[in-house]
């Protein structure tokens, strides 16, 4: 399938690189003949452009690759534009001359054509075909950057209605469900404020869940609803979970991922703390390290567990999801020794506006 798709993609770039030199043609003829009072045929001059956009054709896939690895995005501007810039520097004099070297394929078809190719006769049009093949780089970049925003874009609402979904069924799976009503009722025979304040507890998340919500949301309110989350949980291993945040004051307003903390959590109480006897800490840190913000989940988890390396089906999701935010100007990384676990993750430092 991905086979095809390249094959795809490659006639598709041969295709359009062919209208254009077929665009191209009658002007360059008006030109030949107007400054050179030489005639050329339109066979002759059509094999000339196409043969100039040979090296187009070959770099064209690779411009794509580049726009799809450094997108330019709200969160990353300068980095992806000094990268294509750089490509550019060098990409558009070694195609130019590359082109310019295939077209003289064709001149042996003119009318009154010179034979010989020397290196003065390639370089001095070269160097100034360069200036005017700026803007076809230009419009490649432009034309790569729309596509990768199309991709992510189609990719992001992909995912963001598959983890609208998977959250609204993780919050309502009925064996959660029961085993905490289960709890709930329990506590009300002994703490009947205990009790009270679970309810209330899980209403709130209900009701978080439920409604709609952006894409982006401040850290203070994804922290809010972790907690909510964390202590509903704790009803269901009394005692045995701890919770630490450390947040400094600054990143209380940064703007993060919906529901980005608690399938991180849930990995961490499901696969660490839960099946630890005596319980755990769960520990939430949170800085700002320049134009970044650092965000770590600390927890202890068994011994005899064999190491995950980060790759559950919760850690996958929340990589996924920021790859298609941030493209990799986000990186989320996964530690595991014989008796702790660390997620960390980096990601661009802005604030939600209000």
């Amino acid at each position: 399938m991905a086979g095809r798709r390249r094959i795809l993609i490659g006639l598709v770039v041969i295709a359009a690189w062919t209208l254009i030199a077929l665009a191209w043609t009658p002007p360059t003829i008006l030109v030949q003949q107007f400054y050179t009072h030489r005639g050329i045929s339109f066979p002759v001059a059509f094999a000339a452009l196409f043969l100039n956009f040979v090296p187009w054709m070959a770099a064209t896939p690779l411009i794509f690759w580049l726009g799809r690895r450094y997108p330019v995005t709200e969160q990353s501007i300068a980095k992806p534009l000094a990268i294509h810039a750089a490509v550019g520097v060098v990409f558009v004099p070694v195609l130019t001359v590359l082109g310019l070297s295939l077209g003289t394929l064709a001149e042996p078809f003119q009318q009154n054509a010179q034979q010989t190719l020397t290196l003065a006769r390639l370089m001095e049009p070269a160097a100034i075909t360069a200036f005017y093949t700026i803007p076809t780089y230009i419009a490649v970049v432009a034309i790569g950057q729309a596509l990768a925003y199309f991709e992510r874009y189609r990719t992001r609402e992909r995912l963001l209605a598959r983890a609208e979904l998977r959250a609204l069924e993780a919050q309502l799976n009925p064996h959660f469900l029961f085993n905490t009503l289960n709890a709930i009722s329990v506590l009300g025979y002994r703490d009947p404020a205990l009790a009270d304040k679970a309810i209330t507890l899980l209403s709130t998340m209900l009701r978080t869940t439920l409604k709609e919500r952006p894409e982006f949301v401040a850290l203070k309110d994804e922290v809010a609803f972790l907690k909510d989350y964390l202590e509903l949980y704790a009803l269901l291993i009394p005692g045995r979970l701890d919770q630490i945040y450390a947040v400094e004051p600054d990143v209380w307003n940064a703007a993060v991922p919906a529901m980005l903390l608690q399938p991180l959590a849930e990995n961490a109480l499901v696969h660490g703390i839960s099946r630890l006897p005596e319980g755990g800490q769960l520990m939430l840190t949170a800085a700002c390290d320049g134009k970044r913000l650092k965000l770590s989940l600390h927890n202890p988890a068994p011994s005899t567990q064999a190491p995950s390396h980060g790759a559950g089906i919760g850690l996958a999701n929340v990589r996924e999801r920021l790859r298609v935010l941030f493209g990799e100007d986000a990186r989320l990384s996964f530690e595991r020794d014989n008796a702790d676990a660390h997620v960390l993750l980096d990601l661009p430092f802005s604030e939600v506006q209000t």
